[in-house]
């Protein structure tokens, strides 16, 4: 069982709402809950959240961090090789 106070605004939407769809407040406030729970992101840690942006650069490329000595070498020499 859990209680919840929320404020005079939230409590008229929710009335209103609940008439609306023809549903009790309590029901309406589960849905809402396990939407939110569902769409959250909780269960993740941040590495996870942010897994596929770790290691890329702007263009997406995931492997700059282990060629840029060899792409440096390489735009070096097309600048000096007039």
């Amino acid at each position: 069982m859990l209680n919840v106070r929320i404020n005079k605004e939230i409590e008229k939407k929710l009335e209103s709402y609940s008439q609306r769809m023809n549903l009790s407040k309590s029901a309406v406030v589960k849905e809402a809950l396990m939407a939110y729970l569902s769409q959250s992101d909780i269960d993740h840690t941040p590495f996870e959240l942010g897994e596929d942006l770790f290691g890329a650069d702007a263009s997406g490329n995931t492997d700059s961090s282990t060629t840029y000595k060899s792409k440096l070498k390489d735009k070096l020499r097309e600048k000096h090789s007039h």
